[in-house]
């Protein structure tokens, strides 16, 4: 293990981060909404920590290795969301103890969406757009983005990249220089991000709003800046018009998007498997959503049962966690029907959490096969994506991943509930947590201000899993990853 490499890198990239103080500054200087300070003082202390990591090691230029990407990785995130949190802790406006500081932050990088504030309106508007921006920056990973700027900053980034891109399949790429790579990916994310806001700007709502929404949109995120969510701005139907196609579209793998763009085509889309699951599933849970809160009568108008079922059925299915109702409340099976697709989540190489559609796909088609097998003992029967054969090493994957998701989500849940929540509320916090999707149901259904610490420590790492993956996290934790 390069230790002095490691600490070079994280000092220059903790550098960069300190500039994601002044957008802040900028909006608060515009607003004069007296919160400038806090981000002055996280500004000068993130940098200064990150010059202080950086000069001493800075001639240290050896190649970095795999196990050192790792390192980084987890290393970035870990001090990511607790610099991140400096913000919350030195406003006047919040009162947060540091654990309620490091979840809101953690939450936001990790696109949870997952909130210990009650009174989002009252907070000053930098406040406001530095939880948007948080969630973001993180959309994507800043990990991509360090890739991307790294010839400038002198850091190679393949390992970086591999330990950070979502989803079973880590190696292709989409064009042949990894850098180029991470620029496409960003030029697409940034894209969609200035359409998105375009598109809620012409919906009705205001600029700050349309720039703060279309942050955690694109991001998968589920941060707003009303306590409402989306519901408040359900006098204008055309915004969660626009939520619901950014939304899926943010979903879709980027490499996707890349594609298409490049060929100006959509053939790309409709040969992919995981596109067609993706859209499968999200239809179906849509078209049981709405006819149920049809048959149960839930809303007096046919047109709001629509919109509130599409809406809540996308933003659950993609792990986004935008809200129009307490979707915890509505009748039957409906709560569980949604949270459960967040399971799924949305596709590898998208900004979505959950499971990713494709280890879904993967995992059911493995379970047909052996279904076969039973039936034709001596077969060989090949499992295929998009006509052609996935090798048994990336089954193997997908089924140790869902073996390790599976144990942490139990041990998490019986530890909520050794903690005094009741199953409910346990299942459902870990599963909004380890999903990236935030909002859960019973005591979680719309804030995490009332758990104990302890519970939001273990919610926080429950994210973090959740966000990098899990194996990249407990790699870590194995005596083997230290040994020469």
């Amino acid at each position: 293990m390069q230790f002095l490499v490691i600490q070079r890198i994280v000092g220059r990239l903790l550098t960069v981060f300190s500039l994601a103080m002044v957008p802040p500054m900028i909006v608060s200087l515009i607003y004069s909404d007296g919160a400038l300070a806090p981000f002055i003082e996280a500004f000068l202390v993130t940098a200064i920590t990150g010059m202080a990591l950086f000069l001493p090691v800075r001639k240290q230029r050896r190649e970095m290795r795999l196990r050192d990407g790792f390192v980084i990785v987890v290393l970035f995130w870990t001090v990511l969301g607790s610099f991140g949190a400096l913000p919350f802790l030195l406003a006047d406006s919040l009162v947060m103890s540091v654990y309620d500081a490091m979840f809101e932050s953690i939450s936001g990088l990790t696109t949870t969406g997952a909130t210990v504030i009650e009174k989002i309106d009252n907070l000053p508007p930098s406040i406001k757009f530095y939880r948007q921006q948080l969630q973001w920056m993180g959309g994507m990973g800043i990990i991509v983005l360090a890739v991307a700027i790294m010839p400038m900053l002198g850091i190679g980034g393949m390992q970086l990249y591999r330990a950070e891109t979502p989803g079973p399949i880590k190696d292709s790429k989409l064009t042949p220089r990894i850098t180029e790579s991470a620029k496409a990916l960003w030029y697409i994310y940034l894209a969609l991000t200035l359409a998105c806001m375009a598109a809620y700007w012409l919906a009705g709502m205001d600029l700050f709003d349309a720039i703060a929404h279309s942050f955690a949109t694109v991001a998968i995120g589920g941060f707003s800046t009303h306590d409402q969510s989306m519901g408040y701005f359900f006098q204008q139907p055309l915004v969660e018009v626009v939520a619901i196609v950014f939304m899926l579209l943010s979903g879709v793998n980027f490499a996707l998007h890349f594609v298409a763009w490049r060929s100006r085509s959509i053939q790309g889309y409709l040969l992919d498997s995981e596109f067609r699951t993706y859209v499968f599933i999200l239809l179906l849970v849509t078209i049981i959503t709405t006819g149920y809160l049809a048959f149960t009568h839930s809303f007096p108008h046919i047109g709001h049962t629509v919109l509130h079922g599409v809406f809540q059925a996308v933003s659950i299915g993609t792990t986004t966690g935008f809200t129009t109702q307490d979707y915890s409340l509505w009748p039957g099976f409906l709560p569980v029907l949604l949270l459960f697709t967040s399971f799924i989540g949305g596709c590898a190489g998208s900004t979505g959490g959950g499971m990713k559609v494709i280890r879904f796909l993967l995992l059911v088609k493995q379970g047909m096969r052996e279904i076969m097998r039973v039936i034709h003992p001596n077969a060989v029967i090949p499992i295929k994506i998009g006509r052609k054969p996935v090798s048994n090493k990336v089954i193997d994957a997908v089924w140790g991943f869902f073996a390790a998701y599976v144990g942490l989500f139990i041990f998490f849940m019986l530890l909520l509930m050794a903690d005094g929540l009741d199953q409910v509320t346990a299942f459902s916090a870990v599963a909004a947590c380890i999903n990236n999707l935030g909002p859960g149901l019973g005591e979680v259904s719309t804030s995490y201000a009332g758990i104990s610490d302890f519970a939001k420590s273990v919610l926080s790492m429950a994210m973090l899993l959740g966000r990098l993956e899990i194996f990249t996290l407990l790699v870590l934790l194995t005596p083997a990853f230290w040994r020469h």
